[in-house]
């Protein structure tokens, strides 16, 4: 893949004009971010704006332990039917109302009870949202449900003003007004969001830049030339080619972690007419993956920097199913496999992201596949763009980004339950719904971890995903950037977060 020089200048040229405060920290990002309303956001750049607009119920550490935010401690009850939480005092609104159980009711019901919102899935379990005093809130189910904390950690648990979103109404997402580190100033579509220090915040004592701006950049070769360039301070998703150089280079860094997100071939099985493609038969799908070598791909396009995976859950952790290793490639049996489907040369279209990675990734396993009769046409697309065409139906197959949760049900759910919120290729199968909805009432491991292995061999035997590999995560970074802790969600949170003088 080549980029022409010019086109790297120009991009370096428009950051660079970009107004800068003082103080200002100004982070590449992969895309654009879809809705900045939490409600409606799915996209993992989304999430890591969040992470300084938007303070959570409950966040997580860099193990993954559940750890306070706007929520101090809370308490299961009633045999796991009842999680109580009492929530931080002094805490404001970016508009300066408080946080108060109230507040924490209507988020909620929000989430849940709004048409067409892309929490309702996730909060399903919950029947009631009780105000027990101004500072404790309660949230009572029918049935336990152990993943509750996990959504709690991530947008369903995200708090913002009722005042200014009843205000707002359909547009919240275009000013969201929430009570993290940072408010949110302005956007450009496509350029750059800029968020500037809340005074006001809870925790401001560990805030020590004025302003942030999140510029998307796809191309990570013309990020990292605007890091070199100083338009950026940090980026995220540093090829894992260029680790060796930028790590070489004297005034940068990088800071690494293994990932819990990971890459998929989401498959268009059931949803509107491009569903009725070779596809939709599982003989097709099985010869796919027979054709896909996922350790060659991992060392042609990121220098074996990631992990190989077939699963939801990365090799080697707790919910892996072991039973059901990676497999490896098979062409042979590929042929034979589309010679029983009666389709020896199945042509579909694969959608990917348009960064130069994704694109790589898609004309590798383009290639492989041909070898055993498939004729792939890879089609990229801005983010929001691919985002939006597999919502509705209109793909056959696309290969999108997860970034992983600390709860191996948010791992899954989301795309393979009948009623997955981005379950784009409307995959249902009751049995592997029954064997969730089962792990979901336990909090035992060794309990759950039988129940996703069970889970995990019906995906495997349908594919209606073909998951590829798990991620390692590279930001690269100025050495004038301090305080950066990185965390297996790949969120850039900015608490403690220093920015040295040029």
């Amino acid at each position: 893949m080549f980029f022409r020089f010019g086109a790297v200048v120009a991009t370096c040229l428009m950051l660079s004009a970009l107004p800068v405060a003082a103080q200002t920290m100004r982070i590449g990002l992969q895309e654009d971010p879809d809705s900045l309303d939490p409600m409606a956001g799915t996209t993992f750049v989304g999430r890591i704006v969040f992470s300084a607009l938007c303070d959570k119920l409950v966040d997580v550490d860099s193990n993954l332990n559940y750890v306070p935010q706007l929520a101090t401690s809370w308490e299961w009850g009633e045999e796991g039917r009842t999680l109580t939480l009492r929530l931080r005092t002094g805490v404001t609104f970016h508009d300066g109302e408080p946080l108060n159980a109230e507040a924490v009711r209507y988020n909620i019901d929000r989430y849940r009870n709004t048409p067409g919102s892309r929490r309702a899935t996730e909060l399903r379990p919950v029947q009631a949202v009780e105000v027990v005093d101004a500072m404790t809130v309660r949230l009572r189910m029918a049935q336990p449900f152990a993943p509750l904390l996990g959504v709690l950690s991530d947008r369903a648990g995200m708090m913002l003003s009722p005042k200014a979103t009843e205000a707002a109404g359909p547009r919240v997402g275009e000013a969201p007004v929430c009570s993290g580190p940072f408010r949110f100033a302005r956007r450009v579509h496509q350029e750059r969001i800029v968020l500037d220090r809340f005074d006001g915040y809870w925790n401001a004592q560990a805030i020590h830049l004025q302003q942030v701006v999140y510029v998307p950049v796809p191309a990570p070769n013309v990020r990292l030339a605007n890091l070199r360039s100083g338009a950026l301070e940090m980026m995220e998703r540093l090829a894992p080619t260029d680790l060796r150089q930028v790590r070489g280079q004297r005034g940068l860094r990088v800071e690494e972690s293994t990932a819990l997100g990971y890459f998929t071939m989401t498959i268009n099985v059931a949803n509107g007419p491009r569903a009725s493609g070779p596809l939709s038969n599982p003989k097709v799908r099985e010869a796919l993956e027979a054709a896909i070598d996922r350790r060659a791909l991992n060392q042609v396009v990121f220098d074996g920097a990631f992990v190989p995976s077939n699963q939801a859950q990365a090799p080697g952790t707790a919910f892996y199913n072991e039973a059901h290793p990676v497999p490896a490639r098979d062409v042979e049996r590929a042929r034979r496999l589309l010679a029983e489907a009666g389709i020896p040369r199945p042509a579909f279209t694969l959608l990917v992201a348009n960064s130069a990675v994704d694109v790589q990734v898609g004309e590798v396993i383009q290639s492989m596949a041909a070898e055993a009769g498939f004729a792939i046409q890879v089609q990229a697309l801005e983010t929001g763009a691919l985002n939006a065409q597999t919502d509705r139906g209109d793909y056959e197959a696309a290969i999108v980004i997860w970034s992983g949760r600390a709860d191996p049900d948010a791992n899954i759910s989301i795309w393979l339950q009948c009623d997955g919120f981005i379950n784009w290729g409307r995959y249902c199968n009751r049995g592997f719904d029954e064997a969730l909805a089962q792990a979901r009432t336990l909090t035992d491991t060794a309990a759950r971890q039988a129940l996703y292995r069970q889970a995990s061999a019906i995906y495997l035997a349908d594919l209606p995903h073909i998951f590829l590999y798990h991620a390692k995560l590279f930001w690269a970074m100025t050495d004038r950037v301090s305080g950066f802790q990185t965390h297996p969600d790949g969120l850039i949170r900015l608490q403690g977060v220093r920015l040295a003088a040029r």
